[in-house]
């Protein structure tokens, strides 16, 4: 939640919600047909189509670690650090993940739960 409040992850954190992400993208849009790398954080597969098995894959995209989180929470990201090979390496259709956050309440919940007198 962090990064969807404009706060700046720690490294360790930024490769924690990449390859959280990434694996959400890969089950909501399964397949093997594109190939979406987020170098060094990691990596997945999805998208239905041509099945990709050894070698580099024929459709690829890539991009930093903050484009990439950026896309997935519908935020304006600078496009020009993404790159893509291949004919299906378009994923831009599948994203934001988790709808718009521009309505997204920054307050927390109270970290203890209420509690009623009866």
């Amino acid at each position: 939640m962090e990064f969807a409040q404009g706060e700046t992850l720690s490294p360790a954190r930024l490769r924690l919600a990449v390859r959280y992400t990434l694996e959400e993208f890969a089950v909501r849009h399964p397949g093997r047909a594109v190939e979406i790398r987020i170098p060094p954080c990691g990596a997945a597969q999805a998208l239905p189509g041509v099945n990709h098995r050894r070698g580099t894959p024929p459709n690829v995209v890539e991009m930093p670690a903050v484009t990439w989180l950026n896309l997935v929470l519908g935020r304006e990201t600078d496009r020009n650090t993404i790159s893509k090979s291949g004919i299906r390496a378009d994923i831009e259709g599948y994203l934001p993940l988790f709808g718009d956050i521009r309505n997204y309440s920054a307050q927390r919940p109270s970290s203890s739960p209420s509690q009623s007198s009866s």
